[in-house]
């Protein structure tokens, strides 16, 4: 098998170089860029994303980076969000009082964690279902870190559906339950860091990239 090419995507909002890192050691070719015809063709897209929901979606469509997203799940073809980057996959955010639109490729909000401690810091479980391809060869004990003062608390997308294979979503709990990753056709996401959760965050991202 041919190793897989794998882009992470440079639009100024995200940690490129340690997902570059993280997804070398999981076995795939890798190339931080904003090139759209690389972005297209590359076997998978990597999306990460720090700092506020309104900056990042911003800094994503100045780059162009909705429409690059929007033509590869137009064709099917794989795109993988973090932590922000996995917000701005959904239809609005709410920081302080502000909506922002996002990609809406998901209905739901983002808003504040509902939690006694604020930001979420540090390694967690996860509820994965137990047919995740994202979390094969995972155990409930394993833990993945995470960063981060807003989620999704309720999923909104029906998690059912006869014509097609339905969304697979995993759940954490920080306060009230939240929206930890999502596997919905070719787009995928996790609100951790895969990149920074050691051995277990590399296997997720090997898992990933067995299925590009």
């Amino acid at each position: 098998m041919s190793e897989k090419k794998v882009v992470v995507f440079d639009y100024g909002f995200g940690n490129v170089r340690s997902a570059e890192r993280a997804v070398a050691r999981a076995g795939a070719q890798v190339e931080i860029t904003r090139d759209y015809d690389t972005a297209l063709n590359a076997d998978g897209l990597l999306v990460p994303g720090v700092g506020a929901f309104a900056a990042c979606i911003n800094g994503l469509r100045e780059a162009r980076g909705d429409w690059v997203v929007g033509r590869r799940l137009a064709g099917g073809r794989p795109v993988l969000g973090i932590c922000v980057g996995m917000q701005i996959l959904f239809a609005r955010g709410i920081e302080h009082g502000v909506e922002s639109e996002g990609l809406d490729e998901w209905p739901g909000t983002v808003g504040p964690l509902r939690a006694d401690i604020v930001p979420h810091m540090g390694w967690n479980t996860v509820d994965a279902p137990a047919d995740s391809a994202l979390f094969a060869g995972l155990s409930p004990e394993d833990r993945f870190y995470f960063v981060h003062s807003y989620a999704v608390h309720d999923w909104e997308l029906p998690t059912h559906h006869a014509a097609q294979a339905p969304p697979r979503v995993t759940w954490a709990t920080h306060g009230d339950p939240f929206v930890a990753a999502v596997e919905n056709g070719p787009l995928w996401a996790t609100q951790f860091h895969p990149e920074k959760s050691g051995d277990a965050g590399a296997r997720l991202l090997t898992n990933w990239i067995e299925t590009l």
